[in-house]
């Protein structure tokens, strides 16, 4: 009888042990260190457009794509690069170098699309070469030093050290809120 006594108690110990686990997991909130407040990371996807190293807001980013088969659409701007059937959605593809410095960008092996929602319409990013996601603290960002002559400038006011390399923080929601972005009718 003390055998069962026992291991009854042990059970009721292992359930009280995981009821609390639950508790603690459902308690949790990415971002949050304990008692600390926020621990000022971001997450970001990290990429190349041209010789520029740059990162933006994985949050704002769905997925990352192949340049897919598109059909152009007539009466556009040129760096509106046309639509493309994505898993069932239309995905507006947009050359993000041709917009920015109106330089076609060159098609390779390594590049690639960041899909995002625009108003919550799907749009494409293209870019030359995805590195993967990194994460940032965002009280070593740093004012970022493009030139003003750069067509990024408007874009980017941050950048992030990371060793020796240093990404600068591309602001989707400036471009997307942007009026030449905005509209894509041929002149």
């Amino acid at each position: 009888m003390t055998e069962e006594k026992d291991t009854a108690l042990t059970a009721a110990d292992a359930f009280a042990k995981l009821l609390e686990y639950e508790q603690r997991s459902d308690a949790f909130a990415p971002g949050r260190s304990q008692g600390r407040g926020t621990t000022g990371e971001w997450s970001g996807i990290t990429f190349r457009l041209g010789e520029t190293k740059l990162a933006c807001d994985s949050d704002r980013v769905s997925e990352i794509i192949p340049l897919p088969q598109s059909t152009p659409v007539p009466g556009s701007k040129p760096w509106i690069l046309g639509l493309a059937n994505v898993r069932g959605s239309i995905l507006t593809i947009i050359d993000l170098a041709w917009f920015l410095t109106g330089k076609r960008t060159s098609v390779t092996a390594r590049t690639r699309l960041l899909a995002s929602q625009l108003h919550q319409a799907p749009v494409g990013l293209l870019i030359d070469e995805v590195y993967g996601q990194r994460h940032f603290i965002n009280e070593d960002a740093a004012n970022a030093e493009l030139g003003k002559d750069s067509p990024l400038a408007w874009l980017v006011t941050k950048k992030h050290k990371v060793g020796t390399e240093t990404w600068h923080e591309l602001d989707l929601d400036e471009l997307f809120a942007s009026q030449d972005f905005l509209n894509g009718a041929a002149d």
